[in-house]
């Protein structure tokens, strides 16, 4: 009969048979394992316990969750990451010391790892003497994915139980590996089916028990400096100082400080390797991207929640036949997303040539993902037969919601929606893929306005996550939660905004591209701003993105969208973007824009100086070129962008800043080390951004902040709480 040695909330001990003792991670009331701060307190009691009991051979790690410990609470991380450093550093060792008891015990140890032990989790597994992982498991140490590194003592144990180049790559990269490659890396020492792991682990114990030699010498390895030349050290992390400084992202120092940390600790005994450790995971953690990170993995989590909200909302359907109305690349991508995850699409268009240009656009698509190997080519025959393609409504009657996707003209929407919704049922959903018109104004000739709804995909649909789920003042909430399970059947991320013009994301984007009309009519150079803004972070800069999307699309959804925020976005300057669709210079699509464009053997537009753009410009820069810094670029590029997203939260268009910044993120790729516009705003600090709205307020009224950020400023609060 099992005797308890301790028992938590978080953690159980209990004396098996045969001299063994059980420690099981059973958190209550949850789903999984976490090392939080009552996890690693409840950790230190149990092991206090068992190095207490007497005539014990062995010790063994066990979850009774699916998972074997997730990792850290990483909601813990916005309060701790404020403390001082001496509070941090005091934190992380107190972590440290409970994970070396663990190690220190006085008999072997074995970790019986299902499920996925990441971060924390994997790092106490590396506590352990032995590691016998389930076929089904994985394991990894992802922290570099939060802008951190390992702080419970990754970089050091990994490297001397699987050697310097597996736990850079591990560490560096933080992709989880499976129990295959686990084995091969030389991370865990055995792999069971999951029927037998706790068999085989119970085994390897027994085994540790009767050769103390072998048990107490892979410990001692772990617990002492590595045995390796200073010279072999060198290369190896001279070499992987070139490899992540090319694959890191910009401003995320993560993967570099990891690095460093192990190069200061591989010749050093574990006690004194901790604190390097230690030390540098409180610097990391002070950096920006970590703060970032951290609240965008937080964010996500939290609109995951609000979807599966939506799923057990009242009047919520599950869309099992759905179609889309308007062909094209845009329509073809839009029912490939949708077959590809098994829900079959009708796509009807009047024209069989954009029914041709679809069925193509979904052919490649389905031809990319066999070739890269994503799909077998029965599955991607399979999907393509989930769409079919027809110039009449045929079937129509048995969809449960139907996307329209046709050309962004008021009065033809209006004349194809009043027919779509004649021909379907009568509880049936249509979603407009609209970007600049409003919901309510297309709403006008329905009969059921309260089974209207925006869904406005981002381009190109199959790689772009986000869909603005656009609510409509008649717009009922079960069509809002039906098209939001719809959104996140496709595998996208649903973000529910209120109709107003612009809706969300490009009505914030196009604050910042007026900045940047303004900016250049006051002389700035396009190239210095394009420069700086992708030093920010950006993944192209306004001029460059503005030939991408194309000069004359670009400026009519600008004027669009500005004319419902006439208070805001009225110019009072001559605006280079319609300079440019005077000139026909429309950017990638004629060859010539700000840049000039010529296409590589593989047929990418390729961007080169315009010899003549300056010029050109300077037809709308009055009182000629001027100097500018790059921060005042950023800041007067950055700051319009701020203001009308608190602007936006304010209005209510989205409910909550976690849901504003993710659709940032996803949706027009907003640096991820600033975490969001209003993450950003956070970072520099309330007080700072009202100095930076009096230093501008002068350009107008996009630089004024709201009476509400003043408040937050007088209250010393931001956006987000900790």
């Amino acid at each position: 009969m099992n005797q308890y040695l301790h028992q938590g909330q978080t953690v159980q001990a209990m004396r098996l048979d045969n001299g063994i003792a059980e420690l099981c991670f059973d958190r209550d009331s949850e789903a999984i394992n976490k090392l939080d701060r009552l996890a690693l307190a409840e950790l230190r009691a149990a092991l206090a316990a068992i190095a207490a009991a007497p005539g014990l051979r062995g010790v063994l790690v066990t979850s009774a969750k699916e998972v074997f410990i997730a990792g850290a609470d990483i909601t813990e991380f916005g309060a701790l990451f404020k403390r001082p450093e001496a509070d941090m550093l005091a934190h992380f060792r107190n972590g440290n010391d409970v994970l070396c008891g663990l190690e220190q015990l006085a008999v072997p140890v074995v970790a019986a790892i299902n499920g996925f032990a990441l971060g924390g989790g994997l790092e106490l597994a590396l506590c352990c003497d032995y590691r016998v992982m389930a076929a089904s498991a994985q394991v990894g140490l992802p922290e570099v994915g939060l802008g951190l590194f390992p702080g419970l003592g990754g970089t050091v144990r990994l490297p001397r139980i699987a050697g310097l180049d597996v736990a850079i790559e591990w560490i560096a990269g933080g992709k989880p590996s499976r129990a295959d490659a686990a084995l091969r890396a030389g991370v865990v020492d055995q792999v069971a089916a999951p029927d037998q792991l706790r068999a085989a682990a119970l085994a390897l114990l027994e085994h540790a028990a009767t050769h103390a030699p072998e048990w107490q010498a892979k410990r001692a390895a772990r617990q002492a400096p590595m045995a390796l030349s200073a010279a072999a050290a060198r290369e190896v992390f001279q070499q992987a100082r070139a490899r992540i400084a090319k694959a890191s992202p910009k401003h995320q120092p993560a993967a570099m400080m990891a690095l460093a940390a192990m190069e200061d600790n591989w010749p050093l005994a574990r006690d004194a390797a901790l604190d390097v450790e230690v030390r540098q995971f409180t610097r990391v953690a002070k950096t920006q991207a970590a703060a970032s990170l951290v609240q965008a993995f937080l964010s996500e989590q939290a609109v995951k929640k609000l979807c599966r909200a939506h799923a057990r909302a009242d009047g919520a359907r599950t869309v099992k036949a759905a179609a889309v109305l308007g062909a094209g690349i845009m329509g073809g991508g839009i029912a490939f997303a949708s077959a590809l995850k098994g829900v079959p699409a009708r796509m009807k268009d009047i024209a069989q040539g954009q029914l041709d240009l679809g069925c193509g656009e979904a052919d490649k698509l389905l031809a990319r993902q066999v070739r890269l190997g994503r799909l077998a080519q029965d599955k991607a025959d399979a999907v393509r037969r989930g769409i079919v393609a027809q110039l009449d409504y045929a079937g129509f009657g048995q969809v449960d919601l139907v996307v329209e996707a046709v050309v962004e003209n008021i009065k033809v929407k209006h004349a194809v929606l009043a027919e779509l919704e004649s021909r379907i049922a009568d509880d049936a959903i249509i979603a407009t893929n609209t970007s600049s018109l409003r919901i309510d104004d297309l709403a006008v000739p329905l009969a059921r306005p309260h089974n209207f709804v925006g869904m406005h995909f981002f381009n190109p649909v199959p790689v772009m996550p986000l869909v603005e789920i656009v609510k409509g003042e008649k717009t009922s909430m079960a069509a809002v939660s039906t098209a939001v399970g719809y959104a996140v059947a496709m595998g996208k991320t649903p973000i529910v905004v209120k109709d107003c013009p612009g809706f969300l994301v490009n009505r914030i984007l196009i604050a910042n591209n007026r900045a940047f009309s303004q900016l250049v009519a006051d002389g700035a150079d396009f190239e210095q701003v394009d420069r700086a803004m992708e030093d920010f972070g950006w993944p192209m800069g306004p001029a460059y993105l503005m030939d991408v999307v194309g000069m004359d699309t670009g400026s009519h959804v600008s004027n669009v969208i500005a004319a419902g925020y006439p208070e805001r976005m009225t110019r009072s300057w001559d605006d280079v973007l319609e300079l440019m669709v005077e000139q026909k210079r429309f950017g990638q699509k004629t060859g010539i824009g700000f840049y000039r464009y010529e296409a590589d053997p593989a047929g990418k537009p390729v961007k080169h100086h315009a010899a003549d753009s300056h010029a050109l410009i300077a037809r709308v820069q009055p009182n000629g070129r001027r100097a500018f810094t790059d921060q005042e670029i950023v800041e007067r590029l950055m700051l319009p962008m701020v203001i009308e997203a608190a602007i936006a939260l304010e209005e209510g268009v989205v409910a909550t800043p976690a849901e504003l910044d993710m659709a940032l993120l996803l949706g027009i790729g907003f640096p991820r080390h600033a975490g969001g516009i209003l993450k950003y705003a956070d970072w520099l600090g309330m007080e700072h951004v009202l100095a930076l709205s009096d230093k501008y307020a002068h350009l107008g009224p996009p630089y004024v902040a709201t009476a509400g950020m003043r408040r937050m400023a007088a209250q010393g609060t931001g956006f987000y709480a900790d």
